[in-house]
């Protein structure tokens, strides 16, 4: 089930909130559990049974930590070890098993075959979710969970459960607890949430589209501006798909009374790609940080140690995004970048005219973008060379096409990554025209769900993450 489906705006969510508001207080964590495992069993039932044992287990092992981490840190050490080591395997099986067995088929080891099992949604997500609780309680940033319920509605909760933003137990603990729920704070949480369901619905499935449509040209057909119009179209798709579905996260968390922490804060108007992974997806950011490369010493050991954190760092993103070969090249390409900005490009770039350094970092990020994009190592080299001359032609016909057609919805998209849209409408919340936001939150609901019913291209991306 997704957010931007007819089943679940005109079912499952007014079902779920009629039920929520209408028992008391003590049962709604119970209630949230009930509805998430629900929610993620509606397209793959089997898989409910691996996010229980994941809930089990971590919950399990978080109590042994608790018991043991101020009387006995080397045994609660070793409990957190395991613990892990368990959500590790968990997530490598399902996830990477086929890769490597595929790979080591490849090279003529062949005692071991693929098994074929489909992929659990969002079991990135919700394994980091799950295993920030025992590190916390180790390290005293956080309180045990005596409550089961509250540590399975924390790990299932459906409004983040399957493409984030990753949400640390530290952050909600006290609102599984306490948590305000109000008129004010629930029309909030509408207010952004159709505020996602329009990027998703009217701007990234739109890009989506014309993304597909440049892929599907001929050789003949196929020019160097189409080809950055193409990935253009990509990457305007990827955002507004991925912090839309963001949005729809923190908006649908207000309505149930949490604050989930931003995800997203305009990463396309950064002047360096150091500060466009400080805005783009910072949940993944900030785990990385804290749980990987603090832990390897960050900054703290010299610049050779610091260089080596770094790729190590980038080589585990990238493979988190995939089991595939591009996932891993995207991560070392990004590790280079990073270093290369660290050792010379970042100061030149804050001493330079902030255009140069939005074209510097735009061009970085489209070629990433190639990477993310094909599994295929053979589209991938045949898009970027497109994209820098070994096409038919510069520009053509279909490029006239797609630039006339889009550019309207070029120009929307363009205006959406950055905060115009949002410092425009501020006038929205004078008194005055205090009573027009309902009624466009309406107008919205009504156009979104006219696209759903109309759409035959409708996938969120970072599903299959």
């Amino acid at each position: 089930m997704v957010f931007s489906s007819l089943t679940f705006l005109f079912a499952y969510l007014p079902a779920v909130l009629a039920v929520y508001f209408l028992i008391p207080f003590r049962f709604r964590n119970f209630v949230l559990l009930v509805v998430s495992l629900f929610f993620y069993g509606w397209g793959e039932p089997v898989y409910v049974l691996v996010m229980i044992f994941s809930i089990l287990f971590n919950w399990i092992f978080g109590r042994m930590i608790s018991q043991y981490r101020d009387r006995d840190r080397k045994t609660a050490r070793k409990y957190l070890t395991v613990c892990i080591v368990l959500n590790l395997l968990l997530l490598g099986f399902f996830k990477y098993y086929d890769f490597f067995i595929g790979n080591l088929n490849a090279i003529g080891i062949t005692f071991l075959k693929p098994l074929k099992l489909g992929l659990p949604i969002g079991i990135s997500f919700y394994t980091f979710q799950a295993m920030s609780y025992p590190i916390d309680l180790y390290r005293h940033d956080t309180d045990p969970q005596r409550s089961v319920i509250n540590f399975g509605a924390y790990v299932t909760m459906f409004p983040q459960l399957i493409a984030g933003p990753i949400v640390r137990y530290r952050d909600i603990a006290g609102m599984l607890e306490h948590r305000k729920e109000n008129v004010d704070k629930f029309y909030e949480g509408v207010v952004r949430f159709m505020c996602g369901l329009a990027k998703k619905v009217l701007l990234a499935n739109s890009c989506g589209q014309v993304f597909e449509t440049v892929n599907s040209l001929s050789f003949s057909q196929s020019s160097v501006l189409t080809a950055w119009l193409g990935i253009l179209c990509y990457a305007f798709q990827i955002y507004f798909d991925f912090s839309g579905y963001s949005d729809m996260a923190i908006g649908l968390g207000k309505m149930f009374g949490f604050d989930f922490l931003e995800n997203f804060n305009y990463p396309y108007i950064a002047r360096s790609v150091t500060d466009f992974w400080r805005r783009w997806h910072m949940s993944l950011s900030y785990w990385f940080r804290d749980y990987v490369y603090i832990p390897l010493g960050g900054n703290r050991r010299g610049l050779k140690r610091q260089i080596i954190n770094i790729m190590i760092v980038w080589l585990l993103t990238g493979f988190w995004h995939g089991a595939s070969w591009n996932f891993v090249l995207w991560g070392v390409f990004y590790g280079i970048i990073l270093i290369l900005e660290k050792l010379f490009l970042l100061r030149p770039l804050q001493k330079a005219p902030a255009f140069v350094g939005h074209v510097y970092t735009m061009f970085v990020v489209l070629v990433a973008w190639v990477l993310f994009a094909y599994t295929d190592f053979s589209q991938v080299l045949t898009y970027l060379g497109m994209m820098f001359g070994r096409a038919s032609a510069f520009a053509n016909a279909y490029t006239v096409y797609f630039l006339r057609d889009n550019f309207v919805l070029l120009a929307v998209c363009a205006a959406a990554c950055t905060p115009i849209a949002r410092t425009r409408m501020n006038f929205l919340k004078n008194n005055t025209f205090a009573m027009a936001r309902p009624l466009l939150v309406l107008l919205a609901l009504i156009v979104c769900t006219a696209f759903i019913v109309d759409a035959s291209y409708n996938p969120f991306l970072y599903f299959r993450f």
